[in-house]
């Protein structure tokens, strides 16, 4: 019963890591014309949480050698419930970006310490960061499909559209309330440090900011960019939807797949593959549902092995935190650049072509990363009894 109530706590928290961003992305457009935002500005929206998301990553680390491992996720999560709600108190462009700070603030601190959660409580289990990314995927395609029809159904009423996912926070809070009643002797008694001279974490960061980049740019851009081609804007919204479920099989069995047979770069390539079709899809102005589906591929394949990456490398959960907070600070700080480099260059260009090249040369160059990492000699770092095979 123990280990269900773990997977159960792993499974909600992860579910509010992303509400906060999908559920902007299908009503960017009816913010600027609302709102009077320029795409660059609606682009803060989605950057500015994943930005802080590189920013205080390291944060975590100290925090949780401070308050303990579980009592700083139930803080993380508070914070992002608070940020969702108030956005149903207050309409206006200040607060939408503040709320974007603090809930990228929250996910910071809660993103690196569920990796260190699953090496604490399944050592020997890295596919468990299966039900991490489902989680994460699910919650993330739930606030994208309903966007569109909880703003209609509620008269238009965006405050309402944004601040309803605080229920999932809610929900959280009360499910975390018996993990925080005693504090974690053993992570308050080990000072956490980074890895900032390991030559594999810091492969581990760029791959991590390569994918950040794409998939948060496609979450914040694939509905405009959709739009700018003809779409309507449920059809739009459909797509972006099409793109979040397809993620959700995808990450829910790769993991699994990687543990048991090895072959990380293989399956990282093919995932980079996949993308690399989806975007030269849209180029060439083919059929956006099959683009989507393939992006769907590669994201839900890359995001998972991300995050499960620092697990399998590294020995104890203060280990695992740190890895993971390091690839998440760097590689958070570059994803943010993504959709900011998407709005900046339509704005200047007047289309996305420009946008959907610079995309093409991002994927490259992450498969130049993932065959580096596949090639780089193992670290030491990786537990033995925990394996590929657990």
């Amino acid at each position: 019963m123990k280990k269900l109530f773990w997977l159960l706590a792993i499974f909600i928290a992860a579910l509010n890591l992303r509400p906060i961003i999908s559920s902007v992305a299908p009503l960017l457009g009816t913010m600027q014309s609302g709102l009077g935002m320029n795409a660059l500005t609606a682009s803060l929206l989605t950057t500015l949480p994943v930005l802080c998301m590189g920013i205080f990553a390291p944060s975590a680390t100290a925090l949780r050698d401070r308050w303990g491992l579980e009592r700083t996720i139930f803080i993380a999560l508070a914070l992002i419930t608070g940020a969702t709600a108030f956005r149903g108190v207050v309409s206006s462009v200040g607060v939408l970006v503040a709320t974007a700070i603090i809930g990228g603030i929250g996910i910071s601190l809660a993103g690196p310490l569920l990796s260190g959660f699953i090496k604490k409580y399944f050592p020997t289990k890295p596919g468990i960061v299966s039900v991490y990314s489902v989680s994460l995927t699910v919650g993330a395609s739930a606030a994208s499909a309903l966007a569109i029809p909880i703003y209609n159904g509620q008269d238009q009423n965006l405050s309402f559209t944004l601040a309803v996912w605080a229920v999932l926070g809610i929900l959280a809070l009360l499910i975390w309330l018996p993990l925080i009643g005693k504090k974690d002797q053993a992570v308050s008694a080990v000072r956490s440090r980074l890895p900032m001279t390991n030559k594999r974490a810091i492969l581990l960061t760029l791959f991590f900011g390569l994918m950040a980049s794409m998939f948060y740019s496609l979450t914040a851009w694939i509905s405009p960019i959709a739009q700018s081609i003809g779409y309507s804007k449920a059809s739009a919204a459909m797509l972006l939807t099409v793109f979040t479920i397809i993620q959700i099989p995808v990450s829910m069995t790769l993991p699994s797949l990687v543990a048991k047979y090895g072959k990380r770069g293989f399956f990282l390539v093919a995932c980079s593959v996949s993308e690399l079709i989806g975007i030269i899809l849209v180029l060439l102005h083919m059929p956006m549902l099959p683009a989507a589906i393939f992006l769907g591929i590669g994201a839900g394949g890359l995001f998972p092995l991300a995050l499960m990456l620092p697990i399998v490398e590294t020995n104890t959960p203060q280990e695992a935190g740190a890895w993971s907070a390091m690839s998440q600070c760097g590689g958070y700080l570059i994803g943010a650049m993504g959709p900011l480099l998407i709005g900046g260059l339509y704005d200047y260009n007047g289309n996305f072509t420009l946008a959907l090249v610079s995309m093409l040369i991002i994927i490259m160059a992450m498969i130049v990363v993932q065959l580096l990492l596949s090639k780089s000699p193992d670290s030491g770092r990786v537990a033995e009894g925990q394996g590929l095979n657990a």
